[in-house]
């Protein structure tokens, strides 16, 4: 091999090196869901259940009025969510909250919304009785935009989840394993509104 593409070849190895990022997935865990005072009476008992589906964790949870199921990945929340009354119920989503490990709120977009319009009032979801949607919640404070070539609209993830080196890999994710996060889901029913606060826990990170 000519010492020209010896160097090529090092180069480029440097390159790919130095690109090389170690990451990983965080497993959450649905801790606990607040309901409004009085909601045994209204709602009836609830139940979690953590289900394996496709090799992923999802978590199940049910009353006598919906049924959610929660899948979290990186960069939001992905659901699906079943009306299990006889009328229609919303989604009211300028009042849905994400709130971060930090304690921080802010406000969501779900599925349809496109990024420019993130900030701007979102009509209600219409979930008809005995009838369920997929959706998906992202906080609009994580999503930027990248000028230039090869920008264009980002996400970033919920929880740091890569590093450089897998040693700083270990010790940046561990800091963030117990912590929690929330999801406020307003609901409404026969023209009430039911706040639901679904509260996560990091479970565990595993690297790819």
């Amino acid at each position: 091999m000519k010492l020209k593409n010896v160097i090529l070849f090092i180069l480029i190895a440097m390159m790919a090196t130095s690109c090389m990022m170690y990451k990983g997935y965080y497993d959450m865990g649905l801790q606990e869901v607040e309901r409004p005072e009085n909601a045994e009476e209204q709602y009836g008992e609830s139940k979690i259940v953590t289900l394996e589906e496709d090799g992923k964790s999802k978590i199940s949870y049910e009353d006598e009025l919906i049924k959610i199921v929660w899948l979290p990945l990186s960069t939001q929340f992905s659901f699906n969510l079943k009306n299990k009354t006889d009328h229609s119920i919303k989604i009211i989503w300028d009042e849905a909250v994400y709130v971060d490990e930090n304690g921080s709120s802010g406000r969501v977009m779900h599925s349809g919304v496109k990024y420019t319009d993130r900030n701007n009032p979102q009509p209600p979801t219409i979930v008809v009785k005995n009838a369920n949607i997929d959706d998906i919640i992202v906080p609009t404070d994580n999503i930027y935009y990248v000028s230039g070539q090869y920008g264009g609209w980002q996400t970033k993830p919920l929880l740091p989840n890569k590093a450089n080196t897998e040693e700083e890999l270990n010790t940046l994710t561990q800091s963030y394993i117990d912590k929690k996060v929330q999801v406020v889901l307003p609901i409404e029913i026969e023209d009430t509104v039911n706040e639901y606060i679904f509260k996560f826990k990091v479970d565990d990170f595993k690297k790819l």
